[in-house]
């Protein structure tokens, strides 16, 4: 078969003229790839508005509806729940449709899904909505697939760690701006039509992408997975490999179903519950029988051509460490607000502003966890972001109401940096495993994201917040011992073109 050698996102480029500039100069959006990042990140930092414009609200909708705390915290969950399939299902549909068509329609889904919940009229129907809210963490993905298709390898970790950092700022963003939006509108609704701004900018935004984005450069090949409905895998070790590390997804959600159980905050009867637990078995059943039906042949034939193999434990290694950082930034920015007001007597708008000071450093440190991988080794960078992750929150777990507020403030933004440092260093290597199932990939490492979120508010909702951050601190050691079993991304990977001819694709 013809080949030839491109690195990521470059073929198109050569062949179009679209991303020749080896420096990345994010003030030329004259340039296609330039434009590209910056339309994308604004479409998942709208998302991050829409999907944590709760948090900052945490008083004025708990007074709304006389929440108990229990309650509140049952909210966080149910916000981060439905991501974690919801992730799976849309890398698969960013594959297989292009991440132009799924960003817009997920945009104007958020909006109609923001609405809903700023209508609410009881807790249960908050709930609800919120639960259904979990589908707008799902944007992420999108963005990964699309920035991995404009740009090289030698730029891909700084380009996506730009897209997830200045993306992710939308829940600072959030907690920044909507305390003073609902106090503007006045009244007892103010935080509804703070809300429902957030589902109107989401909405124009979705319409707006769709009009002015492009999945790839001009005269770029957009690779497809041979088969949907699961994740191709090359070996039959890996097939296994790969059903293990399904468990735990749904294994979340169970614990979820019983969070909300009357074990938990009894927002559910037993009998609800035992149906949600026998559907978790019926879809994880399903799930399985897609992952047989894409592989089928493969196992059959012993695993795939040497040439188009690529290792699934550099999935599963991702999957981990974005359980540990995401996870853990998740979970604490849905209770960071509350932390401080509790702990210093702040109002709502003074505790998320200063709240915000975690998820506002994701402005530098994803790029720059990207832009370090990319200059230093995938591996060795990991490494560094987890040690630092553990001890930035141990310190996290010793702020009191005797520290000055000035310091909790820098040790908070001095922990975030890594945390989001190591996210970076994840996304940097997403794009590089096997180009035409990005998105699956950024898809299970994104869900494994919002198990750790579900994991820690679980555990958060049982003890204390400094003990909350000690447990995250610890947790860095699963992070750090599967980063050790990580190879550097080295060499090609292979894909086949429409014609029939063979693309061999650098990845370092």
């Amino acid at each position: 078969m013809r080949g030839v050698v491109c690195q990521v996102g470059m073929c198109g480029a050569e062949r179009g003229g679209e991303m020749n500039n080896p420096k990345l100069n994010l003030l030329n959006v004259k340039e296609p790839n330039i434009r590209t990042l910056h339309i994308t990140w604004v479409a998942f930092f709208i998302t991050f508005v829409v999907w944590f414009n709760h948090a900052p609200m945490a008083k004025a909708i708990s007074e709304t509806f006389n929440l108990t705390k229990a309650q509140w915290k049952a909210l966080l969950i149910l916000n981060v729940a439905l991501t974690i399939p919801a992730r799976v299902v849309i890398g698969m549909l960013v594959d297989k449709l292009g991440p132009r068509k799924t960003y817009s329609s997920l945009l104007v889904i958020s909006g109609v899904l923001c609405a809903w919940f700023a209508s609410a009229q009881s807790y249960e129907q908050l709930a609800i909505a919120r639960f259904a809210m979990g589908f707008v963490g799902a944007g992420f993905v999108i963005g990964i697939r699309m920035v991995g298709e404009w740009f090289p390898a030698r730029q891909v970790g700084l380009a996506e760690g730009i897209y997830g950092g200045w993306g992710n700022f939308g829940s600072a963003a959030a907690a920044l701006s909507l305390p003073s939006l609902a106090l503007l509108y006045g009244g007892d609704n103010g935080w509804r039509y703070a809300l429902y701004t957030t589902a109107v900018i989401a909405t124009l935004y979705g319409i707006y992408y769709y009009m002015v984005a492009r999945d790839t450069p001009k005269g770029s090949t957009y690779f497809k997975p041979k088969k949907s409905g699961g994740m191709e895998v090359s070996t039959p070790r890996d097939f296994y490999f790969l059903l293990i590390m399904t468990v735990p997804m749904y294994a979340a959600l169970a614990v979820l179903a019983w969070k909300l159980s009357p074990s938990g905050v009894a927002l559910l009867g037993q009998s609800a519950v035992n149906i949600i637990y026998g559907s978790l078995v019926a879809l994880f059943v399903f799930q399985l029988s897609q992952i047989y039906r894409v592989n089928k042949d493969m196992l059959k034939n012993g695993g795939v051509e040497e040439m188009f193999r690529f290792k699934f434990k550099q999935v599963a290694i991702l999957d981990v460490n974005y359980f540990v950082t995401f996870g853990s930034e998740l979970a604490v920015v849905s209770m960071l607000p509350m932390f401080f007001m509790e702990t210093f007597g702040l109002d709502a708008v003074k505790a998320g502003m200063l709240a915000s000071g975690f998820a506002f450093m994701n402005l530098l440190a994803r790029p720059a966890g990207g832009l370090i991988s990319d200059k230093f080794g995938r591996r060795k960078s990991m490494l560094i972001f987890m040690v630092g992750l553990a001890a930035g929150y141990f310190m996290m777990s010793q702020i009191d109401g005797t520290w000055a507020l000035p310091l909790a403030v820098l040790v908070t933004m001095a922990c975030s940096f890594f945390v989001q440092s190591g996210e970076g260093a994840v996304f940097a290597i997403v794009p590089l495993v096997q180009r035409r199932m990005t998105g699956q990939i950024a898809g299970m490492a994104g869900a494994y994201g919002n198990v750790g979120a579900v994991v820690f508010l679980t555990i958060f909702s049982f003890v204390s917040a400094p003990t909350f951050f000690l447990i995250i601190a610890c947790s860095s050691v699963l992070g750090f011992v599967a980063t050790m079993f990580l190879e550097e991304p080295a060499g090609h990977t292979a894909e086949v073109l429409p014609d029939g001819s063979v693309e061999m694709i650098e990845v370092a």
